[in-house]
């Protein structure tokens, strides 16, 4: 896309089989996975990664934001999810995020959860510091005023006390005045420290080996694109589906790299002509 702003492009594996209704796909028809680049503005730049989960009957997005390229070419996107449940993804045959989808998903509930039966004692002291009190508030420092008369004031030569009234010099505020009085603080004796929810193993935890089986049932039989982009020029090719890495990076090179270069050389002598035209 050309400087792109705001836009999302994402390629979709979904179920259904003969069954699919390709004439009503859209962003709501149900998938297995979601990938792409989207990019929006300076905070939102990211390769989104969706798996769908059948036990919960979600799609789980990746928890940590994986990198996305945001220039004016074209770049190549790989989604490799492993059957020992890790998944790497790769950008122009790069590795950019790597790991296992108990951690970089959530697939799985926690494996330890705070003990239902535990809370904090009644007599725990978390407060780090007290109000001393050995400290007392000095006599007479309620007296002191917010305000006191300028010293400096004069009242103006021009001023009649029969006409103007009797004069008043102007209020300031009191350099002695220091707020409503509070004790010093020190350190708490008895404090404790922050209480810890004391951990116990999470009774509904338990490891599913299938996790990575995103495609169950009769598997992943269509390929959709999901499209939002502000302005147009969003182009898709070389595109692969493969139970093979291997298969699919030779696929790359005998495809999508075969033309990089020429890309990249033909991009930046249009932008190097553009700038000899505003010379």
């Amino acid at each position: 896309e050309q400087k792109i702003d705001c836009g999302g492009a994402y390629i979709k594996l979904l179920p259904g089989g003969k069954k699919f209704a390709a004439k009503k796909f859209g962003g709501d028809t149900p998938y297995a996975v979601m990938f792409g680049p989207d990019i929006c503005g300076s905070s939102n730049k990211k390769t989104h990664t969706i798996l769908h989960y059948d036990k919960k009957d979600d799609n789980l997005l990746v928890k940590k934001e994986i990198k996305v390229e945001d220039d004016q070419l074209s770049h190549l996107y790989t989604l490799v999810v492993r059957p020992d449940n890790t998944f790497e993804v790769f950008i122009d045959n790069k590795s950019v995020r790597d790991g296992k989808l108990e951690d970089e998903f959530d697939f799985l509930p926690p494996k330890e959860i705070k003990d239902p039966d535990q809370s904090k004692p009644d007599d725990w002291v978390d407060e780090k510091r007290i109000p001393d009190p050995e400290d007392k508030k000095p006599e007479g420092y309620d007296d002191i005023p917010e305000e006191i008369p300028d010293p400096d004031a004069k009242k103006p030569d021009d001023w009649d006390d029969e006409d103007d009234g009797e004069w008043e010099p102007p209020m300031i505020d009191n350099p002695d005045f220091k707020g409503p009085w509070k004790p010093k603080m020190i350190d708490n004796p008895d404090y404790k420290g922050p209480w810890e929810h004391p951990m116990i193993a999470n009774p509904e935890y338990s490891y599913d080996d299938n996790m990575h089986a995103v495609c169950s049932g009769d598997g992943c039989t269509h390929v959709g694109f999901e499209l939002w982009q502000v302005k147009s020029g969003t182009i898709f090719d070389d595109i692969i589906v493969s139970d093979s890495l291997e298969e699919a990076q030779k696929f790359a090179e005998e495809t999508f790299f075969k033309k990089k270069d020429g890309e990249k050389k033909m991009f930046d002598d249009i932008e190097e002509a553009k700038r000899k035209e505003e010379e």
